[in-house]
């Protein structure tokens, strides 16, 4: 189960004691704001893409929806989502539990702009019902992240 990854990936840095489990399901930014009582643009939705012909994820804050000609401006391709059985494939979580923890190497993980607005934001563990609450620092270290991009757009006063 991919929850069992994280949950071992995060005890190699000691804060897997962080991770939190619901009895309900969290699977959607809507789902998962009512499970940990917040704002829904806290939650660190992870987009799953293919561009060269490998994986990409994209953590944005919850509001914010890909903007298409921003992301051909960064990637120099169309944002092509990954089917459900692809994302599971080739980033290890079943979509709704999508998340940048205890991914395959040469998967790149993005961090949208989007979530700057925020101290602390909530992504997925590996599974359709659990979160973790990390500071943006602590996402980009967790993260492996490869680089800050801009490309969303419906969160900012435009």
């Amino acid at each position: 189960m991919a929850i069992e990854k994280v949950r071992e990936y995060f005890a190699r840095l000691g804060i897997e004691d962080r991770i939190l489990e619901f009895d309900v399901s969290s699977a959607t930014v809507e789902l998962a704001a009512r499970a940990l009582g917040c704002e829904p643009c806290r939650i660190a939705k992870t987009l799953s893409f293919m561009a060269e012909g490998r994986a990409l994820l994209i953590v944005a804050a919850g509001d914010a929806k890909v903007d298409n000609p921003r992301y051909k401006a960064q990637f120099g391709t169309k944002a092509k989502m990954l089917s459900p059985q692809e994302a599971e494939e080739l980033v290890g979580h079943k979509v709704g539990g999508v998340c940048p923890f205890g991914i395959p190497e040469g998967v790149r993980v993005y961090l949208d702009e989007s979530l700057k607005r925020f101290q602390t934001v909530f992504p997925a563990c590996g599974s359709s019902n659990s979160a973790i609450e990390l500071t943006l620092e602590e996402l980009e270290k967790y993260s492996g992240f490869t680089a800050w991009v801009d490309v969303c757009k419906g969160w900012r006063e435009e």
